[in-house]
């Protein structure tokens, strides 16, 4: 059976959840994970308050780790993917509809699936290149894939921002994996030494692992593992560390 291949390295990497907010602490989660709740907030100081304020949770973390990866780089493109984006404003756009009640166009605009990467070109005033980018259980791969597209494609470097939460009610019924809140960021440039390699064939998906796809990938990274596989969206995914 055929295989495909993309392969790449971090020049620069940063990660945020509720009281995992230090490279020390995810490297401890990494080694024995525990389920990570909600509590605090990220506070996205480099932003604007006025801007600030319009991004909910998730978007928030989504920023936080987006400003803290690419700091003061301009001209960088972006791909901001999480798998259910902003449901929580979605659902309350819907119980407005329900209730006859006028939609707010600023809530609609920041329910979208590209809300957070436009706060983040405004904010910074930058007119790079963005995508949002959603892909079920294997959103995380066809991100790394697209942002691999555009390195190939000349880009030095893609910042690749990853990031989910729990569903809320009613939709959490739906949840296939244990959902929390957690979010990534790359900076992602064309392969070195210190390279990740991933592969990918067509398989049928066996019964879908606990961890969400997002969330493992980035245990991978901050554990040194030699390898992650997952069944997801019709294929097996194959991460590894490159070497050569």
């Amino acid at each position: 059976m055929s295989e495909s291949e993309v392969v790449f390295s971090i020049a620069r990497h940063a990660a945020w959840a509720p009281r995992l907010t230090t490279g020390e602490a995810w490297a401890e989660w990494a080694r024995a994970p525990w389920p990570i709740e909600t509590g605090e907030e990220p506070k996205v100081a480099a932003m604007p308050a006025m801007l600030r304020r319009r991004a909910g949770f998730l978007g928030r973390m989504a920023l936080e780790v987006a400003y803290e990866c690419l700091g003061e780089a301009r001209g960088v493109p972006t791909i901001f993917c999480s798998r259910h984006g902003e449901v929580a404003r979605a659902l309350d756009l819907l119980g407005d509809l329900a209730r006859g009640e006028p939609l707010s166009p600023t809530a609609f605009g920041l329910a979208v699936h590209n809300a957070s990467a436009g706060l983040f070109s405004i904010a910074r005033a930058d007119r790079a290149n963005h995508v949002a980018l959603a892909g079920g259980a294997a959103t995380i791969e066809h991100a790394v894939i697209e942002a691999c597209g555009q390195l190939a494609d000349g880009a030095p470097m893609v910042l690749l921002v990853a990031c989910d939460t729990a569903l809320p009610a009613p939709l959490d019924h739906f949840e296939d994996c244990d959902e929390q809140p957690w979010a990534f960021a790359w900076a992602m440039v064309p392969a070195g030494a210190d390279a990740i390699r991933l592969s990918w064939r067509a398989q049928d998906d066996a019964q879908p692992a606990r961890m969400p796809g997002g969330l493992a990938v980035l245990r991978f990274q901050h554990a040194g593992e030699a390898a992650l596989v997952r069944d997801a969206g019709g294929k097996r995914w194959r991460w590894s560390r490159h070497a050569g």
